[in-house]
């Protein structure tokens, strides 16, 4: 039987698991630290990722409706679309913000009637992003040569837009405006825009 000397010496070998108080200060410090620095980090990366995102959706869209314009020797529309994923119903109206459609316009009347293959749909654009084309046009279509149309009939053509969110067009990471500004030249070749005195001299966010 273990005498009383050696249930004393093996209580104080005994290891102590959990942490001290001081220890818990010191983690808790540590993730507040974290947190206040990371959160906003994140916050932003999300909103970069978002604006570029959109901005690279639609300028795709333009080049991919220019190509199959000129593959398939028909006029190719890209129009704002309120119901783009609707999919066969999918027609134009509404503004970019909700979403966007390309199209093979057989008649080049700017609407997708029956029969006009859907191209792409793209949906909505993400919460608290907008998309302003500079002359509110909703519109704009490939001829056949794959070159741009212009106005169509009496209906402006799209040419201009800034996306931007609650940032405006501050600086963001990377020393590049958070807007982007999306160019449509007359022959329809699309550039997209982040320089952000650039995009303060075309009118900036609205």
């Amino acid at each position: 039987m273990a005498s009383g000397r050696d249930y004393i010496a093996r209580m104080k070998n005994r290891n102590q698991d959990g942490f001290t108080l001081y220890e818990l200060m010191i983690t808790v410090l540590v993730i507040g630290v974290v947190l206040t620095l990371g959160i906003p980090n994140f916050s932003e990366y999300t909103q970069n990722s978002r604006m570029s995102g959109t901005a690279n959706d639609l300028h795709s869209s333009f080049l991919l409706a220019r190509s199959e314009a000129a593959r398939a020797k028909s006029n190719i529309t890209i129009c704002a679309s309120a119901n783009s994923t609707a999919g066969a119903a999918a027609a134009c109206g509404g503004v970019f913000d909700q979403g966007w459609i390309i199209f093979v316009d057989t008649d080049g009347d700017i609407v997708r009637d029956a029969g006009e293959a859907l191209l792409r749909a793209h949906p909505a654009v993400p919460n608290g992003l907008n998309i302003f084309p500079d002359n509110g046009a909703t519109f704009f279509s490939f001829a056949a040569t794959g070159l741009g149309r212009g106005d169509v009939g009496g209906n402006p053509s799209f040419v201009t837009a800034t996306i931007c969110d609650d940032r405006g067009t501050e600086i963001a990471a990377g020393g590049s405006s958070a807007a982007r500004r999306l160019v449509v030249t007359p022959i329809g070749r699309a550039t997209v825009i982040r320089d952000k005195t650039l995009i303060d001299n075309a009118g900036g966010c609205p």
